[in-house]
Order: structure tokens, then C-alpha cells, then sequence
């Protein structure tokens, strides 16, 4: 879906299909900026209060325009970002079906809330389909937002349009059931994107021998249940390769039973979603290419696939990571855990900058958390501050988590240098602390998406978070290199 801005009163009717937001305090205004008739009356009659996203049809035609509608904001100088998403959904869901070509007049918007808007309209328009036999008929292509006062520039919407096509291929990957998507499909997938972009991306893949040669025991204690062998992939994006990378590195377990630690039936079908830090890195590097931002990238991937069986790990096993470090694994359902502290050693061949783990990892962020904010846990000040900018700028938010040493002996084994669980106390402070142990030889953070990767309920699906909060995370560090 395109977004176009114009400033042009004359381009006001372009589309066949006007909807113009208002303000609760200045229901009059449209009608002297469109000269539409009537209005009052119509009003009055209906007894529309333009409240958050009610909508009133105009049966009086704004000129050269066939149809038009009245989108509430409420009172307009108190509404908050979280509304936008609202908004935009009942905008799309009375367009999307029916026009090709849509206008919106944000005038009544606060400039300051026009991008996050227009990044809401492409969230909205999200759907997918791509295994019923009778398709959605999604005809909306093209959204021209109307405004003459607003901030939006070519370059913003440049950010906007790779952020949407970035989440909505994280979001397919990750709706895929998981057999379809399974480790070698996100190699791939990662190879067909890299023939895409040829001159920016560069992919590799490690397969379980070679894991086996570099030691990387833990990653493949969770990997060999399955008779979907695992894969560590990385895509470098070499835009700027004189500076040192960022390395994304992301979790990429594409079905998880939980192992000999079996988890409840209940809900399972949804352990497909526990490759969403994996699709949000595949997601963030296509983004990447298509915004070409200036910067060095690495992203790196850890897919397995956790499955019991007869060579699948158990209870009490001890392993020895890529980093000499044991691990003794108390329950086989902690596997996220082992799988990217081996990918976390790896990565420290690019000699990163630094790196930032997206991972579905607890149901303890879960509980903390909800499905609203992100888990960030980093022992760096300046980098939780680049990450909470970011994520307040793309509306993609985090909320910074301990990660002190004073829960590190909770991880303590009296049989292996660390235990793989913390116990029931601070799960997702403990799993951070784990990842920290395999950390220390560069400046890192750890979002865990657990509560935010995928809705649940009768609205299931993935949601391609956080790529628009990694994306602007990379396009405030180009422009400030710039």
C-alpha cells in the first residue's frame, strides 16, 4: 500500500473516497473547508459527537468526490498515540475493501502525530490469507494523507514504506504454520532476499556439522530432537562496512513443544510464533534494503526446531557451549536460551558494535509486561536510552528490565558452571542473565517479545513487532554517524 502527501487544496477530492478527520471541538470546520451542505442538519439529526473513531457518511456529495465520511477524533489536542491504531483500523476496514484510492484529511491531526498515523494506516492494512482457498478482497492500494500543515517529507515516508514492507513479511513468515516454515526455510528465505539485493546483502549459512566443529553444543542440545536439522544464518547488509556492525541476532525455534519437558496441549498451535525474533531480523534486513540506510548491519539468525524424541535432550543434561561455558539443562522447555547464547558466541566474529537479541523467550515477560510493552534488558545506560528513544519515535515500545549480577546466582549448578534455569522467581530477569554470561565481550541488549510478537484470540496473528522499533533504532544511529 502506497502513501502519498499533499498539500494542495485542489487535490483534496483526487479519490473517490474522502474521509476527513474532526475534531469533537470543531465539528463546524469541515463544513466551511469543503462547502459541504447541510451539515448541521446532519449532524444534529444523527447525533454525531466525532468520539473516537465514529464515523458519519456525508449524503451531501463534498464536491468532485463521489463519497465521503467524517472520522471522530475526539478532542484532537488530548489524544494519544495509542488511539491512532483505532483509528486507522476503522478507516480501513470502511475503505479497503472497496476503493483502490482513498484521500484522508489530517489537518485536524496534531502534526506531531502525523507519522505515527500514517505508520498506523499501513500497520491496519495488514492481512493474511495466503492458505484459504477463498481469498480476501483487498482492493485498497493507494492512501494520499491531505494536509497543509504537515511535517510528513519524502524521506519519512521512504522510513514508513520499508517499515511496512519489512513488519508485513515478518508477519507472514511468522503466520506460517511450522511445516512450511521450519530452520532450512528461513535459510531460504534469507538466500531468496539476498538475490533480491545482491550489492547489499550477504548470506551465510552454518549447518550442524559445522556447528559441531565449532563446539556449539548448547544450540544443537536443542536442535537434534528434531529431524529438522538446525541452522545458524547471517545476512550482512553492507552499506557502510567501514564501520564496525550492529549484529541483530534473533530466535528462531519454528515449532517448540517444550521438548522432554513437554508443554501443555492447550495453545501449542501458537509455538509456531516462537520464530518471531528470527522473522523480525529477516523483516528489519528487508527494511533495510529498501530504506539503503548508511550503516552496517549483521543479522544473524538461530533456527531449531524443538521437538521430543528418542535423541532429544533430557532433564539434567550437561553440555558444554561454543564458549567453553557448561550448562547444565534443567528443563528442556528454557531451549531459546540455548540456542542463541551458542549464536551469541558466534557473532562475535564480526566484532559488533553491538548486539541486540530479539527473542520470544518468557512467559514471566509475559506476565510483567503484557502484550503492550517490549522487555529490554541491557546493563549499558546510553544503549537502553538509543532503544527507549526509538521505541517511542516508531511507537514500537520497550520497558527496561534489571539485569544486575545479584540475580545471577539464582542460575547456579552444583554440577555445571550454570544452570539453564533460574527458578520460579524473576524468569525473565534470570533468562537476561543467562544471555549475559555469553555477552561480556561487547555491548549488548536483550528485547524479549514474548507479550508482543503475536496476538491470541479470535484477532490471532503475528504482529511484526519490533521492526519498526529495530528499523528506527537504525536509522537514528545512520543519521547521527552521518
Amino acid at each position: 500500500m502506497k502513501l502519498t502527501i499533499n498539500t494542495s487544496f485542489q487535490a483534496k477530492a483526487s479519490s473517490p473516497f474522502l474521509l476527513i478527520l474532526v475534531d469533537s471541538e470543531h465539528l463546524q470546520k469541515a463544513s466551511s473547508t469543503y462547502e459541504i451542505n447541510n451539515l448541521n442538519q446532519l449532524i444534529n439529526a444523527t447525533q454525531f459527537k466525532a468520539s473516537l473513531a465514529e464515523c458519519l457518511p456525508l449524503i451531501a456529495k463534498v464536491p468532485a468526490c463521489d463519497n465521503s465520511m467524517l472520522v471522530g477524533l475526539d478532542k484532537a489536542c488530548e489524544l494519544q498515540p495509542a488511539k491512532l491504531a483505532k483509528i486507522a483500523q476503522t478507516i480501513l476496514k470502511a475503505a479497503q475493501k472497496k476503493f483502490q484510492h482513498i484521500s484522508i484529511d489530517i489537518s485536524a491531526l496534531p502534526t506531531e502525530q502525523h507519522y505515527l498515523f500514517a505508520l498506523a494506516l499501513t500497520q491496519a492494512g495488514y492481512a493474511f490469507d495466503e492458505y484459504k482457498s477463498k481469498k480476501d478482497a483487498i482492493l485498497l492500494q493507494e492512501i494520499e494523507l491531505i494536509s497543509n500543515n504537515s511535517t510528513l517529507n519524502s524521506q519519512q515516508l521512504t522510513l514508513i514504506h520499508a517499515v511496512q514492507s519489512g513488519q508485513n513479511w515478518a508477519r507472514d513468515l511468522a503466520n506460517r504454520p511450522a511445516n512450511v516454515c521450519f530452520p532450512e526455510y528461513l535459510a531460504e528465505q534469507a538466500h531468496a532476499l539476498a538475490a533480491e539485493y545482491p550489492e547489499l546483502l550477504k548470506v551465510t549459512v552454518i549447518n550442524e556439522s559445522q556447528m559441531e566443529e565449532l563446539g556449539m553444543h548448547a544450540f544443537l542440545a536443542v536442535s537434534k530432537g528434531s529431524d529438522r536439522p538446525g541452522r545458524v544464518i547471517t545476512l550482512e547488509y553492507k552499506m557502510n562496512t567501514e564501520q564496525a556492525p550492529v549484529v541483530l541476532v534473533g530466535k528462531g525455534v519454528t515449532f517448540d513443544t517444550g521438548g522432554i519437558s513437554l508443554k501443555p496441549g492447550a495453545g501449542m498451535d501458537e509455538m509456531k510464533y516462537d520464530m518471531c525474533g528470527a522473522a523480525s531480523v529477516l523483516g528489519t534486513m528487508r527494511a533495510l534494503c529498501e530504506a539503503k540506510l548508511p550503516i552496517h548491519v549483521v543479522g544473524a539468525i538461530a533456527a531449531a526446531e524443538n521437538m521430543p524424541s528418542a535423541r532429544a535432550t533430557r532433564p539434567g543434561d550437561i553440555v558444554t557451549s561454543m564458549s567453553g561455558q557448561t550448562v547444565e539443562i534443567l528443563n528442556t522447555d528454557a531451549e531459546g536460551r540455548l540456542v542463541l547464547c551458542d549464536t551469541l558466541t558466534y557473532i562475535a566474529r564480526f566484532k559488533p558494535e553491538l548486539v541486540i537479541d530479539i527473542a520470544t523467550l518468557t512467559g514471566a515477560c509475559v506476565v510483567a509486561l503484557g502484550s503492550v510493552l517490549t522487555g529490554l534488558f541491557t546493563p549499558d545506560d546510553a544503549l537502553a536510552n538509543e532503544i527507549q528513544v526509538a521505541g517511542q519515535s516508531s511507537f514500537d515500545r520497550v520497558w527496561r528490565m534489571p539485569v544486575i549480577e545479584d540475580y545471577q546466582e539464582q542460575l547456579d549448578s552444583p554440577f555445571a558452571d550454570i544452570a539453564n534455569i533460574g527458578g520460579p522467581k524473576a524468569g525473565a530477569v534470570t533468562a537476561a542473565c543467562f544471555l549475559q554470561r555469553f555477552t561480556r565481550e561487547y555491548r549488548w541488549a536483550h528485547l524479549d517479545i514474548a507479550g508482543t510478537a503475536w496476538n491470541s484470540g479470535a484477532a490471532k496473528g503475528a504482529t511484526g513487532r519490533p521492526v519498526p522499533l529495530l528499523l528506527q533504532f537504525l536509522a537514528n544511529r545512520a543519521q547521527s554517524n552521518g
